[in-house]
């Protein structure tokens, strides 16, 4: 039986939805002046309603959310038969969405990533909302709720964005090295994944300036500028996101703007008087029940926990960086931000570790 009703729901899923009656009835009137007019189907009966929050709902890595939907009919009335509902995800280089849950009543099957993480919140009259458990990165973006009553089938969009930070990433081995895919990987070896164009839109009006072009989550090359001068596009063109466009993901190659949000455990710093390699550095992580921290938990501890320290450290990558949320003398430039002594092969530094909570 579990079997047979999630085929069912997988139909409901992919296909499209067969016509039944429902209880109201539809009107076909043809042009009788024959002027090539197409037909006009007018619908007599109550009309269904969708609406989700026209605001976006925020969260962040490891919560859980719950995406809300409503639906009701114009005029009042009550459904006749069982309700489906359908939650799809809306990619971002708008390919076929991804199917979320599906639901008859209140059986439900979810699909992919969201399988074990997604089920309904139908708690008050005519209910659809979604509820989605520890919420990971790429779950950041815009889902559809659709109601479906027999013939009236209607939906409404909801955002969900996470609380993060962009940053750029460049690996050991140098600048504009990545196709899309290392682009990809890199990101997700720091603890975060490429960021979308809102996430770096919104990283630009909260004042990134990188004049180095980097891939983006659909697979377009861009870079956020403030300040414009000669190298970064030009000193006549306004500030702004600058695009390359669609790359080729495997022939082009560029830096990463990578997306990482807030953190389930913290980052502290570990320092010996003599300094530590890399290896020693991992090393008194383990022995300190951590881990090295990466990148990107580096720049949410900063971002988010206002991690402060003047003392550069070792991180996974193997680059040596200290993140500074009050500037001052000898910490480096007079903004707040994550500074960087690149990939250094010798030298003897502290280290950042990430305990989980």
């Amino acid at each position: 039986l579990p079997l047979l009703l999630e085929a069912t729901l997988l139909r409901l899923a992919s296909s499209s939805h067969h016509p039944f009656y429902n209880g109201f009835y539809y009107n076909h009137i043809m042009n009788d002046k024959d002027k090539g007019q197409e037909k006009v189907v007018y619908f007599n009966g109550a009309k269904l309603v969708v609406e989700t929050s026209k605001d976006p709902i925020y969260s962040s890595n490891g919560a859980n959310v719950t995406l809300p939907c409503h639906y009701y009919y114009e005029p009042d009335m009550e459904a006749k038969r069982k309700i489906r509902i359908k939650w799809s995800k809306l990619r971002d280089d708008y390919t076929k969405e991804q199917d979320v849950l599906v639901a008859i009543g209140k059986t439900y099957v979810a699909f992919g990533d969201f399988r074990g993480r997604a089920h309904l919140h139908q708690a008050g009259r005519r209910e659809a909302s979604l509820v989605v458990s520890d919420v990971r990165l790429k779950d950041d973006g815009k889902y559809r709720c659709e109601v479906i009553d027999g013939l009236e089938d209607e939906s409404d969009v909801v955002d969900l964005r996470l609380q993060g930070i962009v940053f750029p990433y460049q690996p050991p081995h140098g600048q504009y090295r990545l196709n899309f895919h290392e682009a990809e990987r890199v990101c997700q070896e720091q603890g975060a994944i490429l960021a979308t164009f809102n996430q770096l839109f919104q990283a630009w009006s909260e004042g990134l300036d990188w004049c180095n072009a980097g891939w983006l989550a659909d697979g377009t090359v861009q870079y956020p500028i403030h300040l414009p001068r000669k190298p970064c596009g030009g000193l006549h063109l306004a500030p702004g996101i600058r695009s390359y466009g669609p790359r080729h993901r495997h022939l082009h190659r560029f830096d990463a703007f990578c997306f990482s949000s807030a953190l389930k455990g913290e980052v502290f710093y570990l320092d010996h008087p003599a300094g530590m390699t890399l290896e020693e550095a991992k090393q008194s992580c383990q022995d300190a029940g951590a881990e090295i921290a990466r990148v990107g938990q580096l720049y949410s501890a900063w971002k988010f926990l206002g991690l402060d320290r003047c003392d550069a450290g070792w991180l996974a990558d193997g680059s040596v960086r200290y993140p500074i949320a009050k500037p001052r003398a000898n910490c480096g430039p007079a903004e707040p931000g994550v500074r960087s002594f690149g990939f250094p092969s010798k030298g003897r530094f502290g280290v950042f570790c990430y305990k989980e909570r």
